[in-house]
């Protein structure tokens, strides 16, 4: 026993030595390289009774979180791009409204096979958090129609194929074999419209009944994202689908999603987002939306 107490006391100053020094080494840097970004924007404006120029008071507020998570080796990168935006805005005289909704969310993982081209493979979803409304004049009375929900629509994309990445802030991608799941999970959708409407049978392309449509397509994606000035980032994507079971020009579904952020200082940003789509199942004219604030902007992160 006292044999076994000595050799205990004796290893013990050696294994409490190493324990500190292995707390002395400094961890080794995460493979991940993140970057978030969220912040609030707030537009207030208010008018005197005898203000000549005219005006409607209001107030708007809006939220976003953008986060990005990239972890590269020498032939490999995973890339994982979360976006979320959404704003309401209160008219004197009316109830409150939303100006931007957007879940986005694409997971892409690539594997080199010469200097700029990759093999891919992804996972793209998106859809809004709230509903929306249309609203109409009848009679000179306002009236409002939900026409869509978290999931109506909703979009799930997995593509295989190529991507051309010749410099690291653009990306074209060619998912020449890839799938499309599209879906409207609220039936009660289909009822806000009168029984003679497209719509009343079929909405965003899923058939009344169901709760999903499967397409086989090919997908293009055009990605760039840039500090194109000091404090000034320009980021954009393009994306083109087309249904190999409706090879028809009319068809051919095209979005393109702009986001200008300019950081006035640290904590103060403005930004501009745009959309330009156009889907047939959605409507037969192109659609486009305009977003432009200023606010409180907070970042961190392990990448500038």
């Amino acid at each position: 026993m006292k044999i076994k107490l000595v050799s205990l006391l004796t290893l013990l100053p050696a294994y409490l030595f190493a324990q500190t020094d292995t707390a002395t080494v400094p961890k080794p840097p995460s493979k991940w390289k993140t970057t978030v970004q969220t912040g609030l924007n707030i537009t207030q404006a208010s008018y005197s009774g005898n203000w000549k120029a005219g005006g409607i008071n209001s107030i708007s507020l809006g939220t976003f979180l953008n986060a990005k998570a990239v972890r590269k080796t020498e032939h490999n990168e995973w890339t994982n791009d979360l976006q979320l935006l959404y704003g309401t805005v209160k008219n004197e005289g009316q109830d409150i409204r939303k100006n931007a909704d957007r879940i986005f969310f694409d997971s892409k993982f690539s594997h080199k096979i010469s200097k700029n081209w990759n093999l891919f493979a992804s996972v793209n979803f998106m859809s809004q958090f709230d509903a929306g409304f249309e609203y109409t004049l009848v009679n000179g009375a306002e009236q409002s129609r939900r026409i869509s929900a978290f999931l109506a629509p909703g979009y799930l994309t997995e593509a295989l194929g190529f991507e051309y990445k010749p410099v690291s802030y653009f990306s074209a991608q060619f998912g020449v074999g890839a799938l499309r799941q599209s879906f409207v999970t609220d039936q009660s959708l289909y009822n806000n419209y009168d029984s003679t409407a497209k719509e009343f049978n079929e909405l965003y392309g899923v058939k009344r009944g169901e709760n999903m449509r499967n397409q086989v397509i090919f997908q293009t994606v055009l990605t760039f994202d840039k500090e194109v000035m000091k404090n000034v980032n320009l980021k954009a994507r393009y994306m083109g689908l087309i249904d190999y079971n409706r090879l028809d020009s009319k068809y051919i579904v095209s979005r393109l999603d702009v986001s200008i952020t300019a950081k006035v200082n640290k904590y103060i940003s403005t930004n501009l987002n745009g959309v330009l789509l156009y889907d047939f199942d959605q409507d037969k004219d192109v659609q486009y939306s305009q977003v432009i604030s200023l606010g409180v902007l907070y970042s961190f992160g392990n990448t500038k």
